[in-house]
This record gives C-alpha cells, sequence and structure tokens, in this order.
C-alpha cells in the first residue's frame, strides 16, 4: 500500500469517525423549548433508581421492568460516603460497582440522568455527605467553607473521570447531570459554592453535557437553586396544578424544555408515623397531564428498594424523624422488584405518548414462608464488649461525639461510674437535648430504661458509689434534608446525674458487624436475661430452595438483624409502621444452615423466635400514634 493511500484511508476513517461522534449529541433546544437528541427533537420519561439499595444480583431485573413499563431514561443519585466511607478510601467494586450498574442500563438501551451530587439527599444517611466530614466541628457544609471543598474537589477528582466515558458525547448513555440538589433549600444560598461545582464539573466532564439543577417551587427555593448556565428544572408531586408548576419553572427558565425532575410515585415512611400511600389514579392522572404538556419528566421513586444496614436518614420539623429500614416508597415497582397495579396503570399513560416495548412484564420473583425460627442462644451485649470493640476505648473528661472518633454510624458505648450512693431516685439527663438519637442505659449491666432525642430526655435511677453506669448509643441515620446537616452523634452534650455532671469517660467504639459476620457465635456464658442490650442467635435450613422472603419480629422492641453476616437494617416493630424487614434469597444457603444474629436493645420476648413470611406487613404497630405528638 502507498504511502499516500495509506493516509487517504486513516484521513478518512477519522472523518468518518469524527462525523459519526458530531451526530451522537444531547442538548437544549431553547428556540423549540424541547431537548434534542441528535439533532432531533427529543422528550425523557424516566424513572428513580438507587443502585446502592438494591442487591446486584437484582440490578438487571429492575432495569428491565423498567424498560418494559415504557421509559426511555433512568435517573441516578451517587452517593458520596457510600463510596467514600473514611478520607482517601475509595470503594467502586461489589453492590458499588457504579460503571458496571451504568453498563447494565446502557444494554437496555436506556438513557441516564446522573445527580452525583455532592449532597443528593434521597433519604439517605446525611444526604449522602460522609459523616466524616464532622471530625472538623467548624465546618460548614455545603458551602464555599475551604475545609468542606477541599474534601469536595478531592472526591470530584476520583468521580468525574469515572463519569466521563459514559457521556452520550462519549459513546455512553449519561444525557444530563444534575450539580448539587434542592440547594435551594438549604439555609446558606452560596452562589459561589455553586459557581465551584459549575467549574469543577466541567473542567472534568466538557462543555456539551448538560447540567442542571432541580429545586422546589417557591420563588426563594428557585431563586437561591439555581445558577446561571445551569439548566434550572423543577420537581412536584400530584397533588400541584402542573400548569402551574411550569410557570414556576419560567420564571428561571423563560425558554427550554419543561422538566419535573421529581415527580411523587409515593413517598418515604418515618418510624412512628403510618406508611405513606399516593393513590394509583392521582398519580396516573397527574402524570398524563404532565406528558400533555409536552414536559418530560422523572417518576420519584420507581423502584426504592431497601436502607440495608445504617443507611436510612432521617428528617428534623419539630422532632427528629429517623426513616424506616423499608424505602418501598410505595412505588410502581414495590420494595421487592415486584410490578404493581400502578406499574401497569403507569405503563398505559406512557403508552399513549411513545411507544412501549411488546411482550410480557416479567414477573414477581418467587417469595417463601419458611416459618419461624427459633433463637435459643442469647449473650448479653456487655459480655462481649472486647470482642465488639477490640481496640483500647478512648478515655475524655466529657463524652465525645461519633464523628470526633470516626465512628461514622452504628453504636457507640460510654462508660463511666456513680460519683456518689443514690439512695433516692435521682434523674439522669442529657444537656440540650444532647442523645443523638437514642440511648440504652444500664447500671452494673442491668438495663434502666431509653433515653430517646426529642422525646425522653431523663430517667430516674438509683446505685451506689462506683457503680458501673454505661449508655449504648445508637445513631439512627445523619438527617438528609434542610437546614441541618452538622448532625453530630452520640452524647453530644454533657450527663448529669440530677445536678452533677458526670466525667471521666470510657468510651469504646463498636464494629458489631465485622464481629457478626467473622467471629460468630462468640463463646462466652449464655444470658438468661430478655431484657436490656442482647444477642440473640438461631440457625434453620431452607428446604433446598433461597426465595425472597420477609422476616417478622413477633414480641420484640427494637434492634438490628443479621443473615449470615448481611446486616438486613435496623426493625422497631412496636413502634412501627414497618413490621417485617425485605430478605433477599440470594442471602440464603440451600445446602447448609442459615445464621440468623438479632440485636435487641430493649426487650426480646420470653421465647425468642422470629417468622419469615412471603408477603411485607409495611403498615402496622402495636403503639397508639398518639404517643408520639
Amino acid at each position: 500500500m502507498g504511502l499516500w493511500l495509506y493516509i487517504f484511508i486513516v484521513v478518512l476513517g477519522g472523518l468518518r469517525f469524527q462525523g459519526t461522534a458530531a451526530v451522537r449529541s444531547f442538548s437544549i433546544d431553547y428556540k423549540n423549548n424541547c431537548f434534542l437528541k441528535d439533532g432531533n427533537k427529543f422528550r425523557y420519561i424516566s424513572g428513580s433508581i438507587h443502585y446502592f439499595r438494591i442487591p446486584p444480583i437484582y440490578w438487571k431485573d429492575r432495569l428491565l421492568k423498567m424498560y418494559m413499563s415504557g421509559l426511555n431514561a433512568v435517573q441516578i443519585y451517587v452517593p458520596w460516603n457510600y463510596h467514600e466511607p473514611m478520607p482517601g478510601i475509595y470503594n467502586f467494586s461489589g453492590d458499588r460497582n457504579l460503571e458496571g450498574f451504568l453498563g447494565l442500563v446502557a444494554q437496555l438501551g436506556l438513557l441516564v440522568i446522573l445527580r452525583p451530587g455532592p449532597y443528593i439527599c434521597a433519604e439517605w444517611d446525611m444526604g449522602g455527605l460522609p459523616s466524616w466530614l464532622l471530625a472538623e466541628p467548624n465546618i460548614i457544609l455545603r458551602t464555599s467553607d475551604p475545609g468542606f471543598l477541599q474534601a469536595v474537589n478531592k472526591w470530584l477528582s476520583v468521580l468525574l473521570p469515572k463519569i466521563k466515558p459514559h457521556l452520550y458525547q462519549n459513546g455512553g448513555n449519561i444525557i444530563s447531570i444534575q450539580v448539587e440538589n434542592e440547594y435551594g433549600s438549604y439555609y446558606a444560598c452560596d452562589y459561589d459554592y455553586m459557581r465551584h461545582l459549575l467549574a469543577v464539573f466541567r473542567l472534568y466532564l466538557g462543555k456539551e453535557i448538560v447540567l442542571f439543577t432541580t429545586d422546589g417551587l417557591k420563588e426563594s427555593e428557585l431563586l437561591c437553586g439555581t445558577l446561571q448556565d445551569l439548566y434550572a428544572t423543577v420537581d412536584f408531586g400530584s397533588e400541584i396544578n402542573e400548569t402551574r408548576a411550569f410557570e414556576q419553572q419560567r420564571l428561571v427558565e423563560p425558554r427550554g424544555p419543561l422538566v419535573n425532575s421529581e415527580y411523587y410515585t409515593g413517598w418515604l415512611d418515618y418510624w412512628g408515623e403510618p406508611h405513606s400511600m399516593k393513590n394509583t389514579t392521582v398519580v396516573t392522572n397527574g402524570l398524563q397531564k404532565i406528558l400533555e404538556l409536552g414536559a418530560n419528566v422523572n417518576m420519584y421513586m420507581f423502584q426504592g428498594g431497601t436502607n440495608f444496614g445504617y443507611w436510612s436518614g432521617a428528617d428534623y420539623k419539630d422532632k427528629y424523624y429517623p426513616i424506616t429500614t423499608s424505602y418501598d416508597y410505595d412505588a410502581p415497582l414495590s420494595e421487592a422488584g415486584d410490578p404493581t397495579e400502578k406499574l401497569y396503570a403507569i405503563r398505559t399513560i406512557i403508552g399513549k405518548f411513545q411507544l412501549v416495548p411488546a411482550g410480557p412484564m416479567p414477573p414477581p420473583t418467587p417469595k417463601f414462608s419458611y416459618g419461624y425460627v427459633s433463637l435459643p442462644l442469647c449473650v448479653a451485649f456487655l459480655d462481649i464488649l472486647s470482642l465488639l470493640s477490640p481496640g483500647l476505648p478512648f478515655h475524655s473528661s466529657f463524652p465525645l461525639t461519633f464523628e470526633a472518633l470516626m465512628q461514622t454510624h452504628g453504636f457507640m458505648l460510654y462508660r463511666t461510674v456513680l460519683p456518689d450512693d443514690i439512695l433516692q431516685p435521682v434523674l439522669l439527663s442529657v444537656l440540650e437535648n444532647g442523645i443523638h438519637d437514642l440511648a440504652y442505659v444500664l447500671l452494673n449491666g442491668k438495663y434502666k430504661g431509653t433515653l430517646e432525642r426529642d422525646r425522653v430526655n431523663a430517667i430516674n435511677i438509683t446505685g451506689q458509689l462506683g457503680d458501673s453506669l454505661d449508655l449504648l448509643v445508637e445513631s439512627m441515620g445523619h438527617i438528609n434534608f434542610g437546614a441541618n446537616n452538622s448532625d453530630f452523634k452520640g452524647l453530644t452534650h454533657n450527663l448529669t446525674l440530677g445536678s452533677t455532671i458526670l466525667s471521666d469517660w470510657l468510651i469504646y467504639p463498636l464494629d458489631i458487624d465485622s464481629a457478626v459476620a467473622q467471629q460468630w457465635p462468640p463463646y462466652v456464658p449464655r444470658s438468661n436475661s430478655t431484657t436490656g442490650p442482647a444477642f440473640y442467635t438461631g440457625a434453620f435450613k431452607t428446604p433446598g430452595i433461597n426465595y425472597d422472603t420477609y422476616v417478622k419480629f413477633p414480641g420484640w422492641s427494637k434492634g438490628q438483624i443479621w443473615i449470615n453476616g448481611f446486616n438486613l437494617g435496623r426493625f422497631w416493630p412496636v413502634r412501627g409502621p414497618q413490621q417485617t424487614l425485605f430478605v433477599p434469597g440470594f442471602l440464603l444457603n440451600t445446602s447448609v444452615l442459615n445464621t440468623i444474629v438479632v440485636l435487641e436493645l430493649q426487650n426480646a420476648p420470653s421465647s425468642p423466635k422470629v417468622l419469615f413470611l412471603d408477603r411485607p406487613v409495611l403498615n402496622a404497630s402495636s403503639f397508639s400514634l398518639k404517643d408520639m405528638k
């Protein structure tokens, strides 16, 4: 082959490649008020799905059901704290394999609207921000505070280069990316912070990608949450008039596509409140009106999933409201990924506006009732403290927070001794409502009661000089929305006994998950007590199948459960509304025994057992809601 012929072929090939790449584009057409995909008018009908709330083995199943529902896009959050659990330690493997998830989405021909934060809300612990940021107690989150920006810059320098190859113009499927999230709902209104984020996103992702913001409909939210060069979208549910809602978007975006980035198909649940449900007809009527207006829409959520482990967040309204383990959300796909009546109704509406894939919807995953399983082995929490906290405790004159000791979640034990004889009951209390969030009080190892943030600030105790006083403090999740993100955990203020401030503390950070997963069962004397923090262990064998199931807690109060070392999450049946926890079938062994470990924090039943059912119970309680007011 001659040199010139070779050069001609190379140049021609390059031109052909460039020509193909030029066609692959996604942009905003301000003249015609729409998106353009590859130069053609485009409207997305999307649904939110959280890979971090769904076991990877089920990712494809859930995405296929979304595709068969008629969606042409999915919306995805990226939680910073899930991928950088400690400063400089990154995890993008296994159930954190973001790029693997994006690849599955692409295989199904679905586009992606990515919401990488750095703050995401999502009813996720601290809105996705790592709680280790609070090790610097004066840090001002979500602002141009230098300490916060330094951490953000480092994180985005890791995340955004992973994202860039998946951008639509680079051959991937990400058509747009949100910068921050609902910033107008945050008190700071720091435009320098938003400008900084915009510059960082452009630096790593280039000028072509569509960057946007999402905010509520109040003028104050749209004023503080939007920024020039970031396309402003809104979010609202079926209770809002659609035309008026988009009129609010037009206040900040006079031209361009109409976009509802969060059209609510349901709502989240709080411990102690009824299970949230949204009427199917109301949801579908609202969806149809949005589509009739020619708007783009993302349904939040399309599948919610589960807050496994300690990942659920909390809201603060008049009080602290922790969020349940289930994130079912009354979504079109249930917590277990099963199609619901709402899904089929939504599919019918979508079919009026664009083609819906032919063929049957994938069926629900099989469920099974494994029945009762006894948990005969009981070990008191304090009897295995050295196993749960293998390092030396910290000594401090006064209590330290979780964050000061780099404890990101879970539990921490605070220990001191009584300074005097207390012959008559005296109030044990924490100044300034400083229990974050529950403290289980033990005196000489005996359970005396529970202190609870915003609800129970004191209990009476008696004792003798030198008696051991322990407070096992539980974090129920960092606040994830609104102004108060600096939500420190543990004993955030001094503990008082009558008028005496207690001092001279030993503080034990706890790693219960590692102990349960690696060193169980512990070989210590069994406990016969059914009150106070203790672990209950049992085992069962499946009948040769490992189907999905739901575990119920008859007679239990509050705690945490592990199956084969996997932390399913918190249970709190006496508070409700959630009575069962979702158990993905892949966790169960079919040939060997399955180990169940329950940490009961208050009162266990006299005959400890759990019950496996083939359906969830998400809306019941054994107490009166009026007790919480």
